[in-house]
């Protein structure tokens, strides 16, 4: 390798202008890129790309090489965010900072009956202009996905960063040129630049060394901003048309009165807040948990989002099930997950610090928070007073949001970025509501629902569905009996949880003699000792 010519900066061959993004390279042999201090990777293009139209089923990738981009050397460096003022109602961007590239109804092929098709669809990217990256970004891609993992083939370079192989292909070729990467070998399998083998050369060493103190993400390219607010408007969970038919359907299997499907359906109609309050264990976030099933069609949630050259993490595995892409359709953009409307639950960990973007000095990266997470989706506050902040503390953080559909989140520079909150928030408590909101806080949640202990026909009709879903022969004679002996005995109210917490005790103690589970009075006699099992002060 110490042969060959002094290889030019990254992002060039060595015979373009100089790019006004980069810093030039010493003269001195052997040659190694700098990066000035503070050096970022060049913001996306402030205007919109032209509007393209997304691939057929029969559409080819364009025949020759793949135009090389570049900034020219008079592009003034990007504007600095600034917040925006907090009595507006939508960020400027949301409406003319949309790229039109992305249209929002589904391909050919999924408007049928399904349910689940999805509104929003990002066609496949075909030159790296419609990807919104830099060529510096995708080429740092490649180098971190090769720093980590040593070698790869040129396909999982493209699987790795979730971008099309013939961009890869050239921005592989352009790294070669810059001796930045050497060909190792073939695998023998497939044709071109995905069968072979690429490593790190030893020209690369500063340079990988100088990405990482930037950053260590590795992994799919991120998103453009503007790519994804335009996704959250397509796939908004404003306006629905949710009915009756499609609340029982969801919620079936649950005992559920006429006033909360009175109140949950305009609710979700709406896409606010709904407030849910009342004693524990009646079925508040069981409810809480299918409503987010109520909404129409999956969503497609990106893997990452890039701000300026930040990058934030948006797809959680955990949070975000993924669907399978639609058979014989299109191509669809990598960088985009298709998933089934997310379901954030947070109870009592949730703190102020939890609810901004969370950056880590260490891999300099951030992670979104919960509430970007739960977008197009449902996020669920459970157990709401509970938290380690106040009450009042926590719901001056939600005023704005739930007024203005707009969050504001902080970068660790601290500059502000404005970003959509498209959610369902809903707030569950057994606390007093008196003593945990105030008036401007009720005014801003509109929908407030009382789920309330059931009555004893309720409690009859909540365990016989317990016992046909546990296979558990259902006696009614038994279950009034343990009403009588075991609760208006000892005036006790009802739960909706404790037929399933009796009958899961009573099932228990049948596996342990060797029986099989039935009801019985000496059975629900044990069951109802250690449920309702009651703990004195010792006054010694």
């Amino acid at each position: 390798m110490a042969t060959r010519e002094t290889p030019p900066p990254l992002g060039g061959d060595g015979n373009d202008e100089t790019n006004p993004h980069q810093s030039a390279v010493p003269s001195a042999p052997p040659a190694r890129r700098t990066l000035e201090p503070g050096l970022r990777t060049p913001a996306v293009t402030q205007a919109p790309p032209k509007p393209r139209v997304p691939p057929s089923r029969d559409a080819r990738p364009p025949s020759g090489p793949l135009p090389e981009l570049r900034p020219p050397a008079s592009s003034p460096p990007p504007p600095a965010m600034s917040a925006p003022p907090r009595q507006a109602r939508h960020d400027e961007a949301f409406e003319a900072g949309r790229s039109p590239a992305r249209p929002s109804a589904p391909p050919r092929g999924q408007s049928g009956p399904r349910a689940q098709a999805p509104r929003f669809y990002p066609p496949q990217p075909r030159t790296l202009a419609d990807t919104g990256l830099t060529e510096t970004m995708a080429e740092e891609l490649i180098l971190k996905a090769l720093f980590f993992s040593g070698e790869l083939r040129g396909s999982e370079i493209a699987n790795r960063i979730c971008l099309p192989t013939p961009i890869v292909d050239e921005v592989i070729e352009n790294l070669r040129r810059q001796k930045y990467l050497d060909l190792k070998g073939g695998g023998g399998l497939g044709v071109g630049k995905s069968a072979m083998v690429f490593t790190l050369t030893s020209f690369a060493s500063d340079l990988v060394k100088q990405i990482l103190e930037r950053n260590r993400y590795n992994g799919p390219a991120p998103v453009r901003l503007e790519d994804w607010f335009e996704a959250v408007k397509a796939q908004t969970v404003r306006g629905s048309r949710i009915n009756r038919a499609r609340m029982e359907e969801q919620l079936a299997g649950l005992v559920v009165e006429d006033d909360i499907y009175d109140g949950l359906g305009p609710a979700l109609n709406s896409g606010r807040a709904v407030f849910f309050y009342g004693p524990p264990g009646n079925g508040k976030t069981a409810i809480c948990q299918r409503l987010v099933r109520c909404y129409d069609g999956d969503i497609y949630v990106p893997h990452a989002l890039l701000i300026d050259d930040f990058i934030i993490r948006v797809f959680d595995p955990t949070l975000h099930k993924a669907q399978p892409a639609e058979p014989g359709g299109p191509g669809h953009d990598a960088r985009w997950v298709r998933c089934a409307r997310p379901m954030v639950v947070v109870g009592g960990e949730l703190t102020l610090e939890t609810l901004d973007l969370i950056y880590s000095p260490d891999v300099k990266f951030y992670e979104a928070p919960f509430q970007l997470k739960a977008t197009n989706g449902l996020l669920l506050i459970d157990d709401f007073g509970r938290q380690k902040v106040s009450p009042r503390d926590l719901l001056n953080r939600w005023i704005v949001p739930l007024e203005n559909d707009t969050d504001y989140l902080t970068l660790h520079t601290g500059k502000k970025l404005q970003v959509p909150f498209d959610c369902f928030v809903a707030f569950s408590t057994n606390l007093d509501p008196a003593d945990l909101v105030d008036d401007a806080f009720l005014r801003r949640v509109r929908y407030k629902l009382e789920v309330k202990p059931p009555d004893e026909q309720q409690f009859h009709l909540i365990f016989e569905a317990e016992c046909r879903r546990k296979n558990v022969p259902y006696d009614a004679d038994q279950v009034q009996h343990l009403i009588d002996v075991h609760y208006t005995g000892h005036g006790r109210r009802f739960a909706a949880c404790q037929p399933r917490d009796l009958l899961e005790q009573v099932v228990d103690i049948c596996h342990y003699r060797g029986i099989a589970p039935k009801l019985s009075p000496e059975l629900f006699a044990l069951a109802a000792k250690n449920y309702f099992a009651k703990f004195t002060r010792d006054e010694r």
